[in-house]
């Protein structure tokens, strides 16, 4: 599947108060928001960057996106499990190389947007890994985009992490969300067997590509960083040569959501990007 060039100029983010600029976009895109869903600490940077910043802590940030369309809405991520917020000192991830933190609740964030669970019409993550599936069961009646190579290793690995009655579409390459252009699945595998990450077509703020776990933060990207423990390493290095290419062919912005200084510097409250 090609995807379609953005006719949009790259531009300073345009932030909108709700229940301002409602109108659609080009191609039907409305907007996206930015959802705050945890704070990880990673307990050894050099994991990430072989050979580099040896046993230090390194804070990541891990945000989620609400895109908003004129055929429906996709949920992107769904961030570390909200029962997390309730253990204000964190807890120990499963691979016990990093401590997760929630603050806020998915389910609150996005009862204050006045947007119920029920409402959402995608659902599709970067990959399987817990800080990003954590609230998956909440959205049984969402229809979920998941290549079919991840959804195999869920099936290994932890079959329970899908509600059992959650609608699948297996995708076995890119898939135009909406069927405009404006909202894009890419595969980009590497870090997990059916990785992928997302092109956003904004109609004002311009295109940008919200990056999973392709890297974790800018250095990594800077440095085509690959951990050892990313399921295939020359996979990793191909899908990050395909995101610069698209970046430069569509004169995009590379979101990082995992990377707490970039995070830092865009809007994680009940406003959001057109």
């Amino acid at each position: 599947m090609n995807v379609r060039s953005s006719l949009a100029a790259i531009g300073i983010p345009i932030l909108c108060a709700l229940g301002g600029c409602r109108s659609a976009g080009a191609d039907g895109l409305r907007h996206m928001t930015v959802l705050d869903c945890g704070r990880l600490v990673a307990h050894d940077q050099s994991r990430w960057t072989p050979g580099v910043n040896v046993g230090q802590a390194l804070p990541l940030s891990n945000n989620c996106y609400l895109i908003e369309h004129a055929n429906g809405t996709l949920l992107w991520e769904t961030g570390v499990p909200d029962s997390v917020a309730a253990h204000p000192d964190g807890i120990l991830a499963p691979t016990r190389v990093i401590t997760w933190f929630r603050d806020r609740t998915l389910e609150a964030q996005l009862e204050a947007l006045g947007v119920s669970t029920a409402a959402i019409t995608y659902l599709a993550f970067s990959h399987t890994h817990g800080d990003h599936v954590g609230n998956v069961t909440m959205f049984p009646t969402a229809r979920l985009l998941i290549q079919r190579p991840e959804h195999e290793l869920v099936q290994r690995t932890s079959p329970g992490m899908i509600h059992p009655r959650q609608v699948l579409e297996l995708l076995e390459g890119d898939l135009d969300v909406f069927g405009d252009g404006s909202v894009v699945i890419l595969s980009t595998p590497g870090h997990t067997p059916g990785h992928q990450s997302l092109l956003v077509r904004l109609p004002r703020t311009g295109p940008v590509i919200l990056s999973g776990d392709l890297v974790h933060f800018q250095y990594m990207w800077e440095n085509r960083a690959v951990p050892s423990f990313n399921f295939d390493v020359e996979q990793s290095r191909a899908s990050m040569d395909r995101v610069a290419q698209l970046l430069a062919e569509h004169e995009a912005q590379l979101w990082i959501g995992h990377d707490a200084e970039f995070s830092a510097r865009i809007d994680r409250t009940a406003r959001y990007y057109e």
